[in-house]
């Protein structure tokens, strides 16, 4: 766990291309030797990561979901108030990994992370497009497509620019969608 721990710090500030097993392996207190007794390559481990973070992110979004309104407007404001406070106070602050990953990525569609990744944002969006069929928005499914479109522009505008007024626009946004459809 150790190694994973320290992988995921690692990937999660530098990227996975930028990120050295060297480096890795001195985050974790252990030799390079080490880490490739365990994880035959990088991508192994980065698979490794990408497990337990799928794991922390379902945990993130019980979180989340506790801590929801039962009305739709409600729930919008609090989804998107969740956020913005993610961002505002975890320092350094860069967003999805999963997002940032596939991106870092994009030249290798085959590679396992990408559907690692997918699968993560597919049972988000699931997850979401549940809590809004809950609140009885219609067409639930496809709210919650949209909704995460928003999420995710958010969350890379905010990157870009810096600030939360991006994910307070998609809140507006996501908001209208529910009320007008």
């Amino acid at each position: 766990m150790r190694i994973v721990d320290a992988a995921y710090e690692s990937f999660w500030r530098q990227g996975f291309r930028r990120a050295s097993v060297d480096s890795i392996a001195a985050r974790a207190g252990l030799t390079k030797r080490t880490v490739y007794a365990y994880f035959r390559s990088k991508d192994d481990l980065l698979a490794a990561v990408l497990q337990r973070y799928e794991e922390l992110a379902e945990l993130r979004l019980k979180h989340i979901g506790d801590r929801l309104p039962a009305d739709r407007i409600g729930l919008i404001d609090s989804f998107f108030g969740q956020l913005g406070g993610w961002a505002r106070a975890t320092p350094r602050w860069s967003g999805s990994g999963f997002t940032r990953l596939v991106v870092e990525l994009a030249d290798l569609p085959g590679h396992p992370a990408r559907a690692i990744a997918c699968r993560a944002k597919a049972k988000t969006e699931s997850w979401l497009a549940e809590r809004l069929a809950n609140a009885r928005v219609k067409k639930a499914q496809e709210r919650s497509r949209e909704i995460m479109l928003l999420t995710e522009g958010a969350m890379a505008l905010t990157l870009i620019h810096g600030g939360r007024s991006y994910i307070d626009a998609a809140a507006v946004a996501a908001k209208q969608l529910v009320r007008s459809r």
